[in-house]
């Protein structure tokens, strides 16, 4: 077992104060909380985003995508666990109705995407998956534990007339102009476990007491967890609190106490 190292990003759309477990105060706005990826496993990331304004409007690659584009071969699939939410908060993802590359190129040109986006309104236990090329963005007001692909390939298609770079053209080459599919989407049971991503590059379960249920059955390789509540991993004798993120060699290495709730995550 090993406790992963983490840092703070800075983000213009972050916040001054994060809430627990963290609760730093800080001179500038904090946007993320990384949990450095383990050697063992550098394909995959884990996170906390925190959003006082809205985030740019973007997508990513795919693995072949970012391949061709000289990227190296690995495009960012991701998904986002809503844990706390203002009463307005929302998600952008997707489109209302299907638009072409000339359409939506025009669209972040003139800034109607911002109106052309579908705004998911949401709540603490919302839980998306954003396959690569899905056009996204997070409103104000969220907190949120991000797992993805270990890949920072973003393409800015529009953000609200701040002055940082946009990648117009790359973004056409690889954004999706369809609706979201809901099927990707979940609530997090009131009790018990889920699987919430059994997909090409990572599982992702959400783990509810006592890991006895069949679907944790199939982690007999390294993996991620990340307590959200209660003492929910002992591993070599060390306590995992909220706030941090554990790397263990197998599921067997880790006991979880009958109160804890965690996330689960390991890499195809």
């Amino acid at each position: 077992m090993m406790l992963l190292p983490i840092h703070t990003v800075e983000k213009v759309w972050g916040v001054d104060t994060l809430p627990a477990p963290f609760g730093l105060t800080a001179e500038n706005r904090i946007g993320e909380i990384w949990f450095d990826p383990p050697e063992q496993l550098p394909q995959l990331l884990v996170k906390y985003l925190f959003t006082s304004e809205k985030l740019s409007i973007q997508c990513h690659p795919d693995d072949d995508q970012a391949e061709k584009a000289g990227k190296g071969r690995r495009g960012k699939d991701e998904c986002w666990l809503v844990i706390a939410a203002d009463p307005d908060a929302v998600l952008g993802i997707g489109f209302d109705t299907a638009l072409d590359a000339d359409t939506m190129r025009a669209a972040a040109l003139d800034g109607s995407i911002e109106d052309l986006v579908t705004w998911h309104k949401v709540q603490a236990g919302d839980f998306f998956y954003i396959p690569a090329g899905t056009v996204h963005a997070i409103g104000p007001g969220c907190s949120i534990i991000e797992v993805q692909q270990n890949s920072d390939i973003t393409y800015r298609l529009y953000d609200y007339g701040r002055p940082r770079e946009l990648h117009l053209e790359q973004g056409m080459a690889v954004a999706d102009g369809s609706p979201y599919d809901m099927a990707l989407h979940q609530r997090l049971p009131h009790s018990g476990s889920a699987t919430l991503v059994d997909g090409p590059h990572f599982r992702l379960d959400w783990v509810d007491g006592i890991a006895g249920d069949d679907l944790l059955y199939t982690y007999c390789e390294p993996l991620l967890v990340l307590p959200l509540a209660g003492e929910v991993l002992v591993a070599g004798g060390e306590v995992i609190k909220p706030g941090e993120c554990a790397y263990a060699t197998d599921l067997a290495s880790v006991t979880f106490a009958p109160e804890g709730k965690c996330v689960v995550t390991a890499p195809r």
